[in-house]
Order: C-alpha cells, then structure tokens, then sequence
C-alpha cells in the first residue's frame, strides 16, 4: 500500500487513567474508528472485528498486507466462543491456564468474523490478553477487537504511547497511553486446527508450558511463497527497525568495522574506548530483555543510527521468542 499524502487526523494522546478515556475509546471503536490501546505485550490498533469497513482501516493505517491476518482480542471464553466455530477441549485447557495472558489460539472461524480479519483464511486467531485497560475497553464495547501492533508494517512493535505517534500519528485519532508493556513481544501463537498443536509464533509462554498442559506440540515450518498464513508474525522480515540491524556472535570483531553512526546492543558492559551514547546495555534475564528491546531498538532510530549491531542470543530454550523476534528484524527486505 502507499503511503497516505496527507494527515487524516491530530492524533490525540490521552492518558489512560484520564477522566472519560475509556469511553472515549469505546466511543470511537464503536463508530468503526481506529484506537491504539496498551495491551501487556505491545501497543495494539484496534478496531471492531465484526466491522469489514473498520478493519480495512487497520490495513490502510499500518500499510499492512492483505494477506497477512489479524489476531482478535477479547474479554472472556465466552466472546471468544462467539468468533470461532468449534471449541476444542485444548482451547478450554489452554485457556484455563494462560488466559487472560499472551497466549493466541487459532481455531475455525465463525461466521460472525468477516474474511478480511483472516486474510480470507477459514481460521482464527484470537486472544484474552491481560492488560487491565485493554480489558476494560473490551468490557465497554461488547465486541471483540481486532488488534495488531500499533505501528507500520514490518517495523518495530510499539511498547510505549510515543512510539505508536512516530509510526501512525495522524493515521489514527486517539492513543491511550498506559507507560511501558509489561511483556514487551508479542504473544504466542498456537494452532489447534490440525492433528498436532503446533506453534506458530513463539512467545513468552513457552513451547514447554504449553506441553505441560496439552502434551505433544509441534513446531510450524516457515510458511511457503503459497501458503496462506494463520497468523501473523510468520513473514521472514518483521520487527525491523529503520536503521540496519546486524546479529553478532562475535561482537568484539564487528565493532572493529564500526562508525560513529553505529549503535550496540548487548548484555555487556561497553570497551573503555567505546562512546557510552552508543552503547545500549541491557538485562541478561530473557524477560527484562523482551521488557527493553523494542524500546531500545526504537531508540536508536530515533537517535540517528545508521547500523545497529546486537550481540548474538543465548541458545536456551527462554531466549527461544527473542532469537525469532532479533533474525527476523535482521532479515534482507
């Protein structure tokens, strides 16, 4: 898609907590608008699922793909049990284990959700995410919420209010801004529609929880050039910021082919010699990691780099999320 001419709208920033706000949003979600909302994994931009015309929104605002589906979020099993078609006894132990929480489920899809959710797929993804206001604006509108990330496709996810603003400010009339997300990646990605649970995406709920709870879980192939995709978070290129990215195993070597136009990413203290400005430590936990990388990598653009170089991921099954998220930001356009 190309890129609009023009602002459509003064995109408001409204504190979530402000006087009103919540039903400011509903307000516009039930008019068929676009609002970005805090969810506990990413900033997502929601619209009414039920709605073709708002959704088509969704794809206009991000430049988003045709084929490439929304995940639907909602407030309960029950709102769920309305988008899909059949309720496996797996979707009810998964979701009596990880619900509300960043765990998607892909599923058949009802009637009542229009194909352009699904990229005209026959399959749903949908999730019961945990964020508190993501939670109470569902409550006020009723209807479940088709909700990427709230940011230009392909590009990093937002974790803050203001990234959402850098991306889509002017696309989109309101953003309720909530601080930073708590999980900081997207969530997993499970599909239940085959023989096998098989995953999707990974996430911060891992491929062995999920086992303990349902037993054998397969892990998805990278889709084929013809493959009509169930999720999204499957295209080789994602997450990626404007600078280019570069993986390290060793970074000692790389930054001796490094300008002043290049910023680090590691879990490292920086060379004596290296400018501290340049230098984005960050935690050696996985999950204070997935809490900073995003904001980090947006820093970074916003600072100027040119090449942003991050320091190679442990190969441990809790790094597992954010080694796809980084190779998929690192990938050739």
């Amino acid at each position: 898609m190309t890129e609009p001419s023009e602002q459509l709208f003064s995109t408001e920033v409204q504190p979530a907590d402000a006087p009103g706000a919540l039903g400011q949003a509903a307000g516009l979600l039930g008019q068929g608008q676009l609002v970005a909302l805090p969810t506990e994994t990413v900033y997502g931009l929601a619209a009414d699922a039920r709605s073709p015309g708002a959704v088509a929104r969704i794809f206009e605002a991000k430049g988003r793909s045709a084929g490439n589906p929304l995940i639907v979020h909602v407030d309960s099993v029950e709102m769920a049990r309305g988008c899909v078609a059949a309720w496996p006894s797996a979707a009810a132990q998964l979701a009596e284990a990880f619900w509300p929480g960043p765990l998607s489920l892909v599923l058949p899809k009802a009637e009542s959700i229009p194909g352009i959710v699904t990229a005209g797929g026959d399959t749903l993804a949908v999730r019961c995410p945990a964020h508190p206001v993501m939670r109470a604006v569902l409550a006020k509108c009723g209807f479940p919420l088709a909700a990427p990330s709230a940011n230009r496709s392909s590009r990093v996810s937002p974790t803050r209010a203001e990234h959402v603003v850098d991306q889509l400010g002017g696309r989109i009339p309101l953003v309720l801004d909530c601080g930073a997300c708590d999980i900081g990646i997207e969530s997993t990605v499970l599909d239940l529609t085959g023989d096998t649970p098989t995953l999707l995406r990974p996430g911060m709920i891992s491929l062995g929880q999920l086992q303990a709870v349902i037993g054998p879980v397969a892990v998805a192939k990278p889709p084929d050039g013809d493959e009509r995709l169930k999720s999204p978070g499957q295209l080789p290129r994602h997450y990626s910021p404007r600078a280019k990215l570069v993986v390290c195993g060793d970074l000692a070597a790389a930054l001796g082919q490094a300008n002043k136009a290049t910023h680090v990413i590691a879990r490292e203290p920086a060379p004596a010699n290296w400018p501290s400005e340049l230098w984005h430590r960050l935690p050696d936990s996985a999950s204070d990691f997935a809490r900073a990388f995003y904001d980090t990598l947006h820093r970074c653009d916003r600072l100027g780099a040119e090449t942003i170089l991050v320091q190679s991921l442990p190969d441990t099954d809790e790094w597992v999320a954010l080694r796809d998220r980084l190779n998929r930001a690192a990938a050739e356009a």
